[in-house]
Formats: structure tokens, sequence, C-alpha cells
């Protein structure tokens, strides 16, 4: 085991959490707050929008996040703090920036919850179908946030040990339907005469670029993790290197053992049920709800620590800064998130709050990229810190990355980012000074 998992628990003194979390603990909270409902219905969304060139679209996809993954793994090696994006953009260009990107964080951490919970009633739809609608869905989606509400309350070790044990959880059925669907491939229908679709490439990339997303919130807890200016970087690169070899890999099994597959609803399941027969089509299906629940885990987890970060820094009330006495976590922010996701949840579709993250989310990754340009001036002599080839390049490149995407959302979502950031602007000028 490396040594950065043997380092001792202690307390971080600036927010007085406890530094608990070790290096493959958020090695295995990353993978699972990037892999989630996105993977079941990636295959099918693809091959409908690209045909087989969606294979090696996943690929490029993987290659392109990994310019915005370095992006954070090197602001990441300049800090001890908890707040991500929030505290690099605060630190580059002054506090009314970071306060921006930390709200647009927010935004995107409340309503992706939201989100997800509602994705488990579907998930859990395809084996009791009462769960997609009236009191039982009211259960599913309550339940599931309430049960990850609690860990997260109960401690960050628990909700550590409760993120890698779903990581584990969902990678399994994936990796068993990969291994198993190789043998059955047909490369024929890897390959089409027909040309790809170009009306849609700004969709798509959309699409696999945001089955990517999730990894920016990783550095939110960094005041939890032991070691998190080694540790932070090492679990990020890790990640995007698995993450990709995965995607790959159950994008190619499915295109080769599910010929329509871009009809398809539930392509893995239907995949599996081809070559494996029902019994690997429910695990499957299972495996998608344990998926998105896994995600929905750190989003609990993580999305807490930019309140608390934000609440230290003296926006919204200081009860948010409070941690509690004998679980050292912040337990107020965690409930306080937990309940407008629930009313989100009971309120909104899966679709309408997906997409209210989508632009929220690019702008906190344009944040962060223009942030490096600057911290990389800035602590370029630090000790330790995660040096990018080609200075600048990898930034400015992660930049226009993420502006080619925002030019391909909808004005509807565009108007929906514009009125969040208006509304931030406003929480701004109440700020009172930090610990009054």
């Amino acid at each position: 085991m490396p040594a950065a998992d043997a380092a001792p628990i202690s307390d971080d003194g600036r927010t007085g959490t406890v530094r608990a979390v070790s290096r493959w603990q958020i090695v295995g909270l990353s993978i699972n707050d990037v892999i989630g409902s996105g993977i079941y219905l990636l295959p099918a969304t693809a091959a409908a929008l690209l045909g087989p060139a969606s294979l090696w679209a996943v690929l490029l996809a993987g290659f392109a996040v990994a310019l915005l993954v370095l992006c954070y793994a090197q602001a990441a090696s300049y800090f001890d703090q908890p707040g991500g994006g929030y505290l690099y953009a605060r630190e580059a260009f002054g506090p009314f920036a970071g306060f921006e990107v930390g709200w647009m964080l927010l935004v995107t951490r409340i309503s992706t919850a939201a989100s997800l919970s509602n994705g488990l009633a579907e998930a859990v739809g395809l084996f009791w179908p009462a769960a997609r609608e009236g009191a039982a869905r009211v259960f599913v989606v309550a339940g599931s946030l309430g049960l990850l509400v609690l860990i997260n309350v109960l401690g960050v070790r628990t909700a550590a040990r409760a993120g890698v044990a779903l990581a584990i959880g969902k990678l399994l059925p994936l990796l068993l339907f990969v291994v198993l669907g190789a043998f059955y491939v047909d490369p024929s229908l890897l390959h089409s005469d027909a040309p790809m679709p170009v009306d849609h490439l700004g969709e798509a990339a959309l699409l696999l670029l945001f089955a990517y997303a999730g990894f920016e919130n990783l550095p939110a807890a960094a005041g939890e993790y032991r070691n998190p200016r080694r540790d932070v970087p090492f679990a990020l690169l890790t990640m995007i290197v698995l993450v990709t070899i995965i995607y790959f890999s159950v994008q190619l099994v499915a295109l080769g053992t599910l010929p329509g597959i871009a009809q398809s609803t539930s392509p893995l399941a239907e995949a599996s049920a081809q070559f494996g027969g029902t019994a690997l089509a429910l695990i499957l299906t299972v495996g998608a709800a344990i998926s998105i629940l896994g995600t929905n885990s750190n989003t609990v987890m993580m999305g807490p620590r930019y309140l608390l970060a934000l609440s230290q820094d003296g926006y919204g009330p200081r009860a948010l800064s409070a941690i509690h006495p004998r679980f050292r976590t912040p337990a107020r922010a965690v409930l306080l998130l937990g309940a407008i996701a629930l009313v989100l949840a009971l309120t909104g579709s899966f679709k309408q709050l997906a997409l209210l993250s989508v632009v929220a989310r690019l702008c906190t990754y344009i944040g962060t990229a223009v942030s490096v340009l600057v911290l990389q001036k800035r602590h370029r002599g630090r000790e330790g810190a995660l040096h990018l080839p080609g200075g600048p390049l990898i930034p400015l490149a992660a930049i226009a990355l993420s502006l080619g995407l925002l030019a391909s959302a909808s004005a509807q979502n565009l108007i929906a980012a514009a009125i969040a950031l208006a509304i931030g602007a406003v929480i701004y000028k109440f700020r009172r000074a930090p610990g009054a």
C-alpha cells in the first residue's frame, strides 16, 4: 500500500474536519463520481448520433476530458484546503470570481443530486415498475436521498467507505459485461458504409464529454483527505485512464453484440440478454441502479463541502460552517443540500434537472482552466507541485474545448446559466465578514 495511505489521521485546523480519507479511497471516490447512469445509456445514444464511429468518439472524448482533468490535477497540487474550483478561482482572481465559480458548482451539485434521485427511480422501475410514479417513486427518491444524507452526516470515513463499496458494486457488472461479451463481438457491426452523421456533432460532443463529468468535485473535500496535494492529482489521473478504458470497452461490446443498438432504451441489459441470458441482463439492470446510487453518494458527500467553504468565507448563514462535534462533518450543510435536492427531485424531471447542470458545469471548467494560467506563475517554484508539459498550452486547450462546448449548448441552457450567475451576484452583495 502506498505510503500516503499510511499517513496518520489528523485534523484540518481551518475547517475542524478530520483528515481520514486515504489515496486509494480517493481513487475509488473519483471513479464513483464519474461512472454513473450515463454508461448504461451512452452506447445507444452515441450510436444513434454517430453510428459505429461512436466507438472512436468515446476514446477521443476521454483524451479531450483529460485536458480538463490535468488542469484540476495541477491546481489541486497547490492546495490542502477544501473548495475545489471555488478555491482556485478565488486565489487567482479574487472573491467575486471565486464565489461565482463556487456558486455554479453548488448549483451543479444540487441539480445533479436531484436528477440522479429521479434517475434512480427510473432504474429501479425496470424491475419494480411501481417505482416510476406515485408513492413508490417518492419512497425511492426520498429513501435514497435520506440514506445518503445519513451516511454523510455520520462521518467522512463512513461516506468514503460507502462510496468505494458502491464503486466496486457498479464496476463488477460492467467488467462482467465486457469479459463475457468480448467473445461474442461481431466485427461487421463495428463498421458501416454509410457516412457518419454530422448534423448532431455538437450534441454528441456534449453527451460524450459529460459522460466523463464529475471529476471536478473530488478536490471539494480536500480538507478531509490525508495528503490532498499528492493524492488528489494521483487520483484524478488514475481515474481518467481507467474510466476511458472502461467506456471504450463497454461501447465496443455493446456495438458488437446488439444489432439496432441505436433504438435500444436499455442497451447494456439488451446486449447482455443476447449473449448471457436473462440472468446477466438482470445483473446489468441492478448494476445501473447501483451505479446511479453510487454517483449520488459522491454528490451528497462533495456538495456540502462547497457550502462549507462558501459559508466560512462569509457567504450564506454562518450556521452552515458549523462542524458536528461528534461526527466532525458539516452536518447542517449536508442536511440542507439533501432537503433542497429532495424538493427539486419531486417537482422536476431527470432531463430538466440534468440540463440545468450542463452549462453550470462548463462555467466551472472555464473558471478553473483560466485560474491555472495564473496559479502556474504564482506557484511555479512550489515544492511537490505538479508541472504540466507545455506550460500554458494544456490550460489554453482546455479553455478552447470548454468554450466550444458552450457554443453547442441550447439557448435555454445558456439563459438558465445566466440567471443562476445573476442570482449568485445578488447573494455576493450580502456577504458578511468571515466568522461574523
